[in-house]
């Protein structure tokens, strides 16, 4: 799963992701988005932008906008056929910025956060899915999931499941606001070269989602994720 991610960098987000349509104000940095905050989103609808969304998907026909708070992540295996995913999962599919994720790993004394990124990359997109949600006052708001998928075989050793990270020349597809063949979706939805990724425990800090800074994505061991594991 993904429970908490990074936004290390903002002021490259709309040359990184090709947006035409910026944030009036720059967000700040983010080390430790938790869901219910609001989040820079990429989407495509008519041309690419950048939108404030909450993190956790409310399906436009929920009564209660708390239903969100279940629904941070959403399998790739059934989200085509999940009647809280599916109709987003064919036109309003969405670029999730960040610089890094979290994961937590079962230990003797309880669970250890480790962060994870990209070695050579400093912003890369997760897959998303949003929805806009109507209130009985008629009041619209934004929300999101991320996609997860079967961890590569660098997560494997914190987590069975890892977000879906997409390559580049994925974006613009799974922005394209039209169903994807199966052919597509299993390229996307592939766990991402674990080759491209590096992993390393850090702080629990990490774990009190109040809070923030960017020392809770120092590492507080030397050794790679590698090393630890093997």
């Amino acid at each position: 799963m993904c429970g908490r991610f990074t936004l290390g960098e903002v002021k490259e987000l709309a040359i990184r992701f090709s947006v035409d349509h910026p944030l009036a104000d720059v967000p700040r940095l983010r080390y430790n988005i938790a869901p219910g905050q609001d989040v820079p989103i990429v989407v495509a609808e008519g041309s690419r932008s950048l939108t404030l969304m909450r993190w956790g998907l409310v399906p436009f026909w929920a009564k209660d906008p708390k239903v969100g708070n279940r629904m941070i992540n959403a399998r790739s295996e059934t989200v085509t056929e999940k009647p809280a995913f599916r109709s987003a999962m064919k036109a309003r599919r969405c670029i999730v910025p960040t610089t890094g994720f979290y994961e937590w790993k079962g230990a003797g004394d309880g669970k250890r956060p480790y962060l994870a990124r990209l070695k050579e990359e400093g912003l890369f997109g997760m897959a998303g899915l949003y929805e806009r949600w109507t209130s009985p006052q008629k009041a619209d708001m934004l929300s999101f999931t991320i996609l997860t998928t079967e961890a590569n075989d660098l997560m494997a050793g914190i987590h069975d499941r890892m977000p879906v990270i997409l390559y580049r020349r994925d974006e613009e597809a799974w922005l394209t606001p039209e169903p994807l063949d199966a052919i597509e979706l299993e390229r996307i939805f592939t766990p991402f070269s674990s080759d491209r990724m590096e992993a390393y425990e850090v702080s629990t800090r990490v774990n009190d989602a109040s809070v923030e800074g960017e020392e809770l994505i120092a590492p507080i061991k030397k050794a790679s994720m590698q090393a630890a594991l093997f």
